[in-house]
């Protein structure tokens, strides 16, 4: 893939005379929920649209970047953090996102001769070909940039906005506002405001979480740093280079899949049903999970684990505003497990079990007491495990975020190609189901993707 990069500018959130001294001193607290994530390589978006005959290439450069650019200025006003760092100097109990007066976000435009219907498709392509269409955050020991974005025209067939966000303040539900907001506001450039449901809320005391908590994550931190001395840094652990023969393919469960499997849950469960928790996400996670597993193969006794990330607005008493801004999501996982586990006939049915088991027990529980759990859970990680984990939620809508030039054709989580993770999203024609992203080596791909289409047909 050729990829010219045309310019690259550092981009002001849009003030008026009354905004000006209030950005001066923006500061913003991390709480129990952000610090798990200050360390996490950053979340890597990108989303596909489409040029029609009516917006050619140079519609591109006349009409449609200019928006972008002008509508993106409008919503980091009242985005404002996402402008700012996120910080830990020495002296601080805990880091914070600063805003400054001249803080800025970098956006990249670039241009490329990849085949846009090749990379939008759902067929294997190869991972790398995704990496140049996200832009890199800048981060050193103390300080870290928290988005970034980059638009790129295919010429004549279309283009994509890459998006690279950090994990500390952007969930899921955090990130999807944003988009979201921005592309109102592209819609309506002529009347760039919010309405109250994308306007976020910035309000920290709404986390009612026991200040003992804090503490104990940020001994967590400690404990997980390779370098005591210095386990404030804000640097990630370095990331091995992503293996050429790492293959990109996108799969869909539509609702009667979906179903269909529920239904094989609760035949083979000798469970009653109200005891169950089979939501979508359950069902596909569970399904594509023990296909990933059965592909590598290998010792039945070799250790595996798979995690997920809960969302807690809902799960705190009381319940989160849904315009939070921040992350507000904690890891569960089962690090216990042996491969033979979900290498038999009834694999996916164990595994869907697993899911559902804690999934209801998020919200029987309080937060610290499965915050101890998944504190000796990692203690006991083994090197060399297989290990899962979802970027994206069957909940979210990117894939309906139109900017006004319609909807987009593709939405592709660029990160999960790292770190055997699936990415999950509601299927693009709104008919149900969910539209899963998998990344693997290509001959363990053949396997899954064998896999995955016979257990449908069983």
């Amino acid at each position: 893939m050729m990829l010219n990069v045309i310019e690259k500018i550092q981009l002001s959130p849009a003030t008026k005379s009354s905004d000006e001294d209030s950005v001066n001193s923006f500061s913003l607290p991390l709480t129990f929920f952000e610090l798990r994530w200050i360390k996490f390589h950053p979340n890597e978006r990108v989303i596909f649209y489409r040029l029609t005959e009516s917006s050619s290439s140079e519609t591109f450069h006349s009409r449609i970047l200019p928006n972008l650019k002008l509508s993106l200025s409008h919503v980091l006003r009242y985005y404002l953090p996402l402008a700012g760092r996120l910080t830990w100097a020495p002296q601080d109990p805990r880091p914070s996102v600063i805003v400054s007066k001249h803080d800025t976000v970098s956006l990249t435009v670039a241009e490329t001769d990849a085949d846009f219907s090749f990379l939008t498709s759902n067929e294997l392509r190869p991972a790398t070909e995704f990496h140049p269409l996200v832009p890199e955050l800048e981060v050193s020991d103390d300080s870290a940039s928290l988005l970034s974005v980059q638009v790129t025209l295919f010429p004549n067939q279309g283009f994509c906005i890459g998006i690279t966000s950090h994990h500390s303040v952007n969930d899921g539900a955090t990130s999807e506002m944003f988009i979201k907001s921005w592309a109102h506001i592209c819609r309506n450039i002529e009347f760039p405001f919010l309405p109250e449901d994308l306007t976020p809320s910035f309000d920290r005391t709404v986390i009612n979480i026991s200040p003992g908590l804090e503490s104990k994550m940020i001994d967590f931190l400690s404990y997980l740093s390779k370098d005591g001395d210095n386990f404030k840094s804000l640097k990630p652990p370095p990331l091995n280079d992503i293996c050429p023969d790492v293959v990109r393919v996108t799969l869909e469960l539509t609702s009667e899949n979906v179903e269909k499997l529920r239904e094989r849950v609760k035949k083979k469960l000798a469970r009653s049903p109200l005891e169950l928790h089979l939501s979508t996400f359950v069902i596909a996670y569970a399904y594509a999970w023990t296909c990933a597993v059965k592909a590598r193969g290998g010792d039945a006794d070799r250790p595996v684990r798979f995690i997920y990330t809960a969302d807690f607005r809902a799960r705190l008493d009381p319940p989160l505003p849904a315009t939070y801004f921040g992350s507000c999501v904690a890891p569960s996982g089962w690090f216990q497990y042996e491969a033979r586990t979900f290498l038999g006939e009834d694999g996916f049915v164990k595994a869907a079990e697993i899911l559902s088991d804690s999934v209801k027990d998020l919200g029987l529980r309080g937060t610290e007491s499965l915050f101890e759990d998944y504190l000796e859970s990692v203690k006991k990680v083994k090197l060399g495990e297989q290990a899962g984990s979802v970027a994206g939620s069957t909940r979210l809508g990117i894939n309906g975020t139109d900017f006004g030039w319609g909807k987009p054709v593709k939405t592709e989580f660029v990160s999960i190609d790292r770190n055997e993770a699936f990415s999950m999203l509601g299927r693009r024609d709104g008919a149900g189901g969910v539209e899963i992203g998998v990344c693997l080596k290509k001959s363990e791909m053949n396997t899954f993707l064998s896999l995955f289409k016979d257990g449908l047909n069983d």
